[in-house]
């Protein structure tokens, strides 16, 4: 996690997500690249390409280069390597194309909680960062004050095709000193006994060197409930899933599940994709 990839739409969710990165670009010896997206219209694109600024361009980007300065005297980036970034591009491409071009770690956003997301991340923006980005996206809810997670919920099916997002998952863990909870929900659809999970775990786990975990088997209605009933129960810091492009999650998380869990969680939420 030496690069981490913050946008920003100057709302104090945003504000909780920076502060965040910077705690764990701190513990990382790591950097921040702080982003903000000029959504203009159409003719803004074509304008800035050929060097014809236009006044109204040149007003937003001044607005944002003030807006961003007043960020980088935050007391939580002092001491930090701290980018800037102003781009004329839609939120969603924006976020992917910086996070490519500068070989991002991973990517924090900030949300405004069960009612989804707003501002910046308007409609599905948001949505696609996390089904879509092979960076792992961490979603802030809240200020967390100290982020010190010791518990990390990890729910899975645990089948051979999570065992590559999962490397990304052990590396999160490990750094962050965390303790894994690894968790498999049991669903009346999707029912296995005790015994079969824990062979299932069990054999998924020897192919990994975790510093700290725990397996756990958990029965509820249905995933997400179970995922939030569990992380409720243990008080996790953080749960974690692994998301599958366009076809959603897995076949263990159905439908939206992601979306889902990352607008009605209070926690935050870190995705990981297949």
């Amino acid at each position: 996690m030496k690069k981490i990839l913050v946008p920003t739409d100057f709302s104090e969710h945003a504000g909780y997500a920076l502060k965040i990165a910077a705690q764990i670009a701190r513990k990382n010896d790591g950097e921040i690249f702080l982003l903000h997206m000029l959504e203009l219209p159409h003719q803004g694109s074509d304008a800035v390409g050929t060097g014809h600024d236009l006044p109204e361009i040149m007003l937003f980007k001044n607005a944002a280069i003030n807006k961003l300065e007043d960020l980088m005297d935050d007391e939580s980036l002092e001491g930090l390597k701290v980018s800037e970034i102003i781009q004329f591009e839609l939120a969603f491409n924006g976020i992917m194309n910086i996070s490519k071009k500068n070989d991002v770690d991973l990517i924090v956003m900030g949300s405004h909680g069960a009612s989804g997301f707003k501002e910046m991340f308007i409609g599905s923006n948001a949505e696609k960062v996390v089904r879509f980005s092979e960076t792992p996206v961490l979603v802030v809810k809240k200020d967390e004050g100290n982020f010190n997670i010791d518990k990390f919920v990890f729910a899975s099916d645990f089948s051979d095709e999570i065992k590559s997002p999962f490397r990304k998952v052990v590396e999160f863990a490990n750094k962050l000193d965390a303790e894994l909870h690894l968790v498999m929900i049991n669903t009346p659809s999707s029912f296995k006994p005790t015994h079969v999970a824990k062979e299932i775990m069990s054999n998924f786990v020897s192919n990994f060197t975790i510093n700290k975990y725990s397996t756990h088997i958990y029965n509820d209605v249905n995933v997400e409930s179970g995922i939030l009933n569990f992380a409720n129960n243990i008080d996790a810091d953080l749960i974690g899933m692994s998301t599958h492009g366009r076809k959603g999650l897995s076949h263990f998380f159905n439908g939206s599940i992601s979306e889902d869990l990352v607008n009605h969680a209070v926690r935050p939420v870190v995705t990981f994709k297949i």
